[in-house]
């Protein structure tokens, strides 16, 4: 692969730890985030940036990590209306869904790009080591052709060679990772109605066959909720379960345990948490047990 400039568009909580660990391979890395907070947090991180698309000037590479849909569409409209990334691969990383990706990669390739579609497991404490899982598809010599900077972020696992199929992948994680996070929220609030510790009770079944991950991991963040600092907020999992459920909708797939976890978090939504931290859900519980 040439090491050509990288653009890095999307540095958010999780965006800018990204983009740092592909600078930190040796890649010429510019990051575009429209906020000036954003990049001034950049610039401290030591990365150019710009606030539009414009200024990625002839970058061979265009790695994506907007939050929605909608957002990934107005990155695509910039860039290519500015004629920017019509020869380049693009790296969407973000979590858009099947049909989303499907749609503007075919523009994508229209206007003469290339790309892989390649969304992201780990959170931010992963990015910031570089070391997400990456759901990586697309045609074998565009994969090719940026795995380098892939393998900056990460471990690349190859589940397609079609664009969507990572997303698709992705849809299934998200759905796991959904209902086991109200699965913990929900049999620890029944630990607390029961008057037991819930910390006890945490490690001890933590250390059993009801272990998860997420609950090992969203648990303690759940028993400091309200007060635990923000890692992941609810408003990703009320966005990704509305994926999930698209998704098996258009394949007529029945996925009931789903709807009950989005349903926990469009709760939480609805009690003015949709930016704290996705452990919160488990206030949901709390106050309904309580009244």
């Amino acid at each position: 692969m040439v090491r050509s400039t990288i653009a890095f568009i999307g540095l958010g909580a999780i965006g800018l730890p990204m983009a740092e660990s592909i600078a930190r391979a040796g890649f010429d890395v510019i990051g575009v985030e429209p906020s000036e907070a954003g990049r001034t947090r950049a610039a401290a991180a030591g990365l150019r940036t710009t606030a539009t698309t414009e200024g990625i000037g002839d970058a061979g590479i265009l790695v994506v990590m907007v939050a929605t849909a909608g957002q990934l569409a107005v990155v695509v409209d910039s860039a290519l209306e500015a004629g920017v990334g019509r020869d380049a691969h693009w790296v969407i990383m973000s979590t858009v869904g099947p049909d989303a990706i499907r749609l503007h990669a075919a523009r994508i390739v229209a206007a003469g790009g290339a790309v892989v579609d390649a969304p992201v497991s780990g959170g931010v404490a992963r990015a910031s080591r570089g070391d997400l899982a990456l759901f990586v598809s697309g045609m074998p010599d565009a994969v090719a052709a940026v795995e380098p900077v892939l393998r900056a972020m990460g471990e690349p696992r190859i589940v397609g060679d079609s664009v969507g199929d990572g997303q698709s992948v992705k849809v299934v994680n998200q759905h796991l990772c959904a209902v086991h996070i109200a699965a913990a929220a929900e049999a620890l609030a029944l630990a607390e109605s029961l008057g037991l510790d819930a910390e006890f009770v945490l490690d001890v079944v933590g250390a059993g066959a009801a272990a998860s991950f997420m609950l090992g991991d969203r648990g303690p963040r759940m028993l400091q909720s309200p007060e635990v600092p923000v890692l992941s907020q609810i408003g990703i999992f009320v966005k990704d379960t509305g994926l999930v459920a698209d998704a098996a909708s258009a394949a007529s797939a029945d996925v009931p345990v789903l709807a009950a976890a989005r349903e926990r978090f469009l709760r939480a939504d609805a009690a003015g948490l949709r930016t704290s931290d996705d452990s919160s859900v488990i206030e949901t519980y709390r106050r309904e047990n309580a009244s």
